[in-house]
């Protein structure tokens, strides 16, 4: 690591120029590749997979997706009325002359009736395009929303309300990371700032992340034409670079400062910086990215290409931080310390630093009262989790989306006039024999219309040749509703495999609840070995780091403890509501079901950062000592501070994508935000340093036979040793002195 630095110090405006032409290529080729992403939620071999594909296959001209306008009058007027349906004829046939729309069906065609709500106040027509949803340009949907408000400024005769609905629609809805791109940083210059006291060293650490960040952007829309990369990856990438990034840089700006202060030439500061914390960094990110791409152990295409996109960013930022960042530090020299700083320094020379302050007094603090403190932090962690004990995957639609966008508008109409089973009704579709398939498909029919939960169902549509049929159920409960979810039960169950006795029908049950149970049931059964796999390969790390069975046991069980409580907070906020309208979240609803394996993977690479970073103190004041209390003491008051400070930054980046507009960044964001501070607040700094207080000397405990067996590895070189350990941290050169003149002259 040394020599990396070393090279990258006496290279600077070389690397500088390679990150930035790095950045400058992948984002000119994303730019002129465009992006490709397909949020395809289907698992091959599900029953909901199966009627995908025969309906496709059956029903060709049923593959385009399908919205609806939805239009709505007051009390007093009607969607019958002469000037409404003039407006609304007229609207829909220009609708229906756009280049993207392949047909439009009317409300006010023969056979539409049923399209108007008995009240006759509240109509709709579906719009189905040419391309399917994955493959749509975002721009035919934009014309359509642009075509229809324009009713709205028509003379209808009275006070006309127009909604637009679907999945094409939603692309339309703004959903853009830049706000809350701007909002984290700003956030984390000022605690940065507050941090170091200088301008230029706040700068660094958002600058190294912001190019390393930018270049996996720009990568994962290049990755998208290669695999599936569901559309919020990018900004899940985004959320995570900054966050680990600006940690990264932290850490190793922090450790750099420190060498200043102890008269260290600004090249050979950098280069033990990165030789001491960077190999810390590294380790902190290969955890995060082996976390990550546990997901490929799921074998699930959507969360492949999420796995791999955010592992990508992780990997940018960790090289930036160890090449990048040493190279700025050299340019800007002294000025990483502040003018009072480098002014002490120039007076007085190199002065050791001890640890005082809160930090200290609360480092003495949790060695004093460890059994306290640690009950309260088991208490606070447990409240918290409670919640998770009613968590539940299913279908988050556009109903939670935020009441002021036309989605949820058109929602709320259709399930208003029509009840809510009509914003996700199931589709039957099967094979048909014969005559006698035939006329099970009819009494099928009539069986429906009996079952409880149905609330309609539409005639059996044949396709050319009568070798398949499709028909659609409309349920009596909202997509998102558990009751739906028990139809779909219901009629797998039992429904039809009674009216399929005696045929050769094989009667398969799709639509958007029944894709994303069959999805969460995939996650479910694979979740144990999951979690199981990516807390073994953390363990088996820090075992091989730390050479102690105590410390990666309690890693294990602080990180599912924080992860935990981060879901508790995620089901109050967006499965109960608490607070999600306030903060333009929507309503609440179920949680998606691939949120909690991608949860998982994040919270679980996150925490183990502050563990490394915490635990690699304390390791070095014990090989230093073999005192166990003085260990825990000095490396938790020498380390709080600074992992505090890295905490607020990854609190106030992760919350700031709140602000990105879409429902599942706020969720990443803000369970996110929730862990850290769940992790740095309480676990890091409260729980973990009062159990190994009571543990004393047993947590460095070994087996001598294993201790024998086990590669040696260190993550961070005690200072102590530095030079014996690495040659590369040599005598301050010629130009170190002339760096050590300008320090004085500052």
């Amino acid at each position: 690591m040394a020599v990396l630095a070393r090279w990258c110090v006496r290279h600077r405006l070389v690397v500088v120029l390679l990150w930035l032409l790095a950045l400058g290529a992948t984002a000119a080729a994303a730019a002129t590749a465009g992006s490709a992403y397909s949020n395809d939620y289907e698992v091959p071999g599900t029953e909901s997979d199966r009627a995908t594909r025969l309906l496709a296959s059956a029903f060709p001209d049923q593959g385009g997706d399908s919205d609806t306008v939805v239009w709505h009058t007051g009390p007093e007027g009607s969607v019958r009325s002469a000037a409404v349906e003039q407006t609304m004829t007229d609207t829909l046939d220009e609708i229906a002359e756009l280049p993207g729309v392949a047909s439009v069906t009317s409300p006010y065609d023969e056979g539409g009736a049923d399209r108007i709500s008995d009240d006759d106040r509240t109509a709709y027509a579906t719009v189905t395009f040419r391309a399917s949803l994955d493959s749509l340009d975002p721009a035919d949907a934009r014309a359509v929303v642009e075509t229809a408000k324009a009713a709205e400024t028509a003379d209808a005769g009275g006070d006309l309300e127009l909604a637009l609905g679907g999945g094409a629609i939603g692309l339309t809805e703004s959903k853009s990371a830049k706000t809350a791109e701007v909002v984290g940083l700003a956030v984390a210059a000022v605690v940065l700032f507050l941090a170091f006291g200088s301008l230029a060293a706040s700068l660094l650490p958002l600058a190294t992340a912001v190019v390393s960040v930018g270049t996996a952007y720009a990568g994962i829309v290049l990755l998208g034409h290669v695999m599936t990369v569901a559309d919020f990856a990018p900004m899940l990438g985004t959320l995570i670079g900054l966050g680990v990034g600006i940690d990264y840089a932290l850490f190793i700006v922090t450790r750099h400062r420190k060498g200043l202060k102890q008269g260290l030439p600004v090249g050979l500061a950098a280069e033990r910086a990165v030789a001491t914390t960077g190999r810390a960094v590294v380790f902190a990110g290969a955890t995060v990215c082996i976390a990550l791409l546990g997901m490929l152990i799921l074998r699930l295409s959507f969360l492949n290409g999420v796995a791999i996109a955010a592992s990508l960013t992780v990997l940018l930022t960790v090289a930036a931080s160890v090449t990048l960042l040493p190279a700025l530090l050299s340019f800007i020299g002294p000025r990483a310390l502040s003018r009072r700083e480098r002014r002490g320094l120039a007076e007085r020379g190199p002065e050791p630093e001890v640890p005082t302050g809160l930090a200290a007094r609360w480092s003495a603090f949790v060695e004093r009262h460890p059994k306290l403190l640690g009950a309260v932090a088991v208490v606070v962690i447990a409240l918290l989790a409670l919640p998770t004990l009613s968590l539940r995957l299913g279908t988050s639609d556009q109903g939670n989306n935020p009441a002021s966008a036309t989605t949820r508008q058109a929602y709320d109409l259709l399930a208003d006039g029509f009840g809510p089973g009509v914003n996700g009704p199931l589709t039957l579709v099967t094979k048909v024999g014969g005559a006698q398939d035939r006329l099970a498909l009819t009494g099928l029919d009539e069986t429906l219309r009996t079952t409880p939960g149905v609330a309609s169902v539409s005639p059996v549509t044949y396709a050319d040749g009568g070798g398949a049929a499709f028909l659609t159920v409309v349920p009596d409960s909202s997509p998102q509703s558990k009751a739906t979810s028990d139809l779909v039960d219901r009629l797998r169950g039992d429904v039809l495999p009674r009216a399929e006795t005696g045929t050769s029908l094989d009667v398969h049950v799709g639509g958007v609840t029944a894709g994303y149970d069959d999805f969460a049931e995939i996650i479910v059964g694979k979740l144990p070995l999951f979690v199981g796999v990516v807390i073994g390969l953390g363990c088996v790390l820090l075992l091989l780091a730390f050479r102690s069975v105590g410390i990666p046991l309690k890693a294990a069980v602080m990180n599912v403890a924080a992860v935990t409580a981060a879901f508790g907070v995620v089901v109050a906020v967006f499965q109960w509501g608490w607070g999600s309208e306030l903060m333009g979240l929507g309503r609440g609803g179920p949680i998606e079901p691939f949120l909690p394996v991608i949860m998982v993977s994040v919270l679980f690479g996150l925490s183990m950062d502050y563990q490394v970073f915490l635990v690699s103190r304390m390791y070095e004041e014990w090989l230093e000592t073999g005192d166990n209390r003085v260990a825990v003491r000095v490396g938790l008051a020498e380390t709080s501070r600074v992992i505090n400070s890295a905490a607020v930054i990854m609190i106030s980046v992760f919350l700031a994508f709140v602000l990105s507009g879409d429902r599942v960044i706020a969720m990443f964001g803000i369970a996110l935000a929730a862990a850290v501070a769940l992790d740095a607040f309480v676990l890091r700094t409260l729980l973990v340093p009062a159990l190994m207080h009571m543990l004393g000397g047993a947590n460095w405990w070994l087996p001598r036979r294993l201790d024998r067996w086990l590669p040696r590895i260190s993550i961070e070189v005690p200072e102590s040793r530095t030079r014996a350990k690495i040659p590369a941290l040599r005598e301050p050169s010629a130009a170190d002195a002339q760096q050590q003149e300008e320090l004085k002259s500052v």
